[in-house]
């Protein structure tokens, strides 16, 4: 039993893969749960589909990935912000119109590339395992940004999450809080890229912490649980992965799929037990 856990930590690779991915999910425990508490998870996958926009146009012209698919986020956030309000089309259209065009115009971009094939086709479908030290500082440092960030406006944020009319007519800046979260949010998309990929960037974000919603009723023990939900899917998906020869990606997500469903019925069959035994009280 001890080699099977001690065995595949003897890689570099390996050790940074389980370091990066639980980095990654600890981050996306915390904004996962104002992603499920605002109903979130549409515009988050947006975000991450845009992002692959700037990764290609970074890719082709030699910069910081990470830099370019930041900035298309946050450029598409704001867009979607700024069309829903002075537009005559919903958020739900303008966020169908700016991401499908953003992912199109990374597609666009890698097609006239002769030799993007794996390494830019990774960003999409995630590969921890080839995380380098690099990557992983700069994951380190953007997850310092935002648990800094969330903790400095850690009230407001969840005020204005809970009820943003109370929130504006209390003094508190509602519309920049709801951008500052857009901009966390995109950060937090672009740290979990490599790990998971854009097709399954989204997952990591509300599974973990959808899968906590139902365990808890305090927001912030709802974040506690979902950083370990999180942690515990990816270091079980990163292992299936190492053994069964699968992408780590995909294995993270599907960990963190069959928690979320054994979370649910565990918990129905708690409230029903719950339920049958207030009814048998009252009968007698």
């Amino acid at each position: 039993m001890a080699d099977h856990l001690l065995g595949p930590l003897e890689f570099g690779f390996m050790q940074r893969g389980l370091l990066a991915s639980v980095l990654v999910a600890v981050i996306c425990g915390l904004l996962g749960s104002f992603v499920v508490l605002k109903g979130l998870a549409f515009i988050g996958d947006a975000l991450a589909h845009a992002s692959f926009g700037g990764v290609a146009l970074a890719f082709v012209l030699g910069i910081n990935i990470y830099l370019g698919a930041f900035v298309f986020a946050i450029a598409t956030a704001l867009g979607i912000g700024a069309i829903s309000r002075r537009g005559r089309v919903s958020s739900d259209t303008a966020i169908g119109v700016l991401f499908s065009g953003t992912f199109a115009l990374g597609i666009l971009v890698i097609s006239r590339v002769d030799s993007y094939t794996t390494d830019l086709f990774g960003y999409l479908f995630g590969d921890v395992l080839s995380i380098t030290e690099r990557d992983l500082w700069t994951i380190g440092a953007l997850g310092l940004v935002v648990l800094a960030l969330v903790s400095v406006f850690y009230r407001q944020l969840l005020f204005a999450a809970f009820d943003p009319t109370v929130a504006a007519a209390s003094g508190i800046p509602a519309r920049r809080l709801e951008y500052l979260l857009l901009a966390l949010l995109g950060v937090t998309i672009v740290t979990a890229i490599q790990a998971v990929g854009i097709v399954m960037v989204v997952a990591l974000l509300v599974t973990p912490s959808a899968t906590a919603y139902l365990f808890t009723r305090r927001f912030h023990h709802m974040i506690l649980v979902s950083m370990a939900i999180g942690s515990l899917s990816a270091l079980l998906g990163i292992y299936l992965s190492y053994y069964l020869d699968v992408a780590s990606g995909a294995a993270i997500i599907l960990v963190a799929t069959a928690l979320f469903f054994i979370a649910l019925a565990v918990t129905g069959r708690g409230r029903r037990l719950s339920e049958k035994a207030e009814h048998s009280s009252g009968v007698t």
